[in-house]
């Protein structure tokens, strides 16, 4: 009973949360073409807010993501390409707008970064096994049995 409970509550919480996005577009600002509001759903997903930071626009109640919903929605009704309501945020909020970066030149050290600390990291330790291992062959069978018992094993 008790489990059932549990899962029955578990599951409204995560309907919840699902629909939490729905509740930061209001009426007012939604398109009255179902495909136009979806088109413009969309492109607000893939934008960062620039208040919150971790949120998309869709998803942000910030005063500064409403107002970008509303442009891009006045941008759709206009007759403007996705590429091109894109193109326009990006050239007057810079990448930072962007919720997924596109890769380029530009932010080329930000893509290979980690993958490097990943490499020199993987280096360094197999330089340090193969030192430790060389050093340990450089004891003598009298000097390896004091370490033993000095590290306890």
């Amino acid at each position: 009973m008790i489990r059932k409970a549990l899962h029955a509550l578990a599951l409204a919480a995560m309907l919840m949360v699902q629909s939490l996005p729905v509740l930061a577009v209001t009426a007012d600002e939604q398109l009255p073409d179902p495909r136009l509001e979806a088109r413009a759903r969309g492109l607000s997903a893939q934008l960062r807010c620039l208040v919150c930071q971790n949120e998309s626009i869709d998803e942000s109640n910030a005063d500064l993501a409403k107002d970008l919903r509303v442009l891009i929605r006045e941008q759709i009704t206009a007759g403007k390409s996705d590429g091109e309501i894109m193109d326009y945020l990006v050239s007057r909020y810079g990448e930072f707008v962007l919720l997924k970066p596109v890769f380029s030149t530009r932010n080329l050290v930000l893509w290979v970064t980690p993958f490097a600390v990943l490499l020199v990291a993987g280096l360094a330790a197999w330089r340090a096994r193969r030192a430790t291992a060389v050093a340990e062959e450089a004891l003598t069978p009298e000097e390896q049995a004091k370490l033993k018992d000095v590290i306890g094993s």
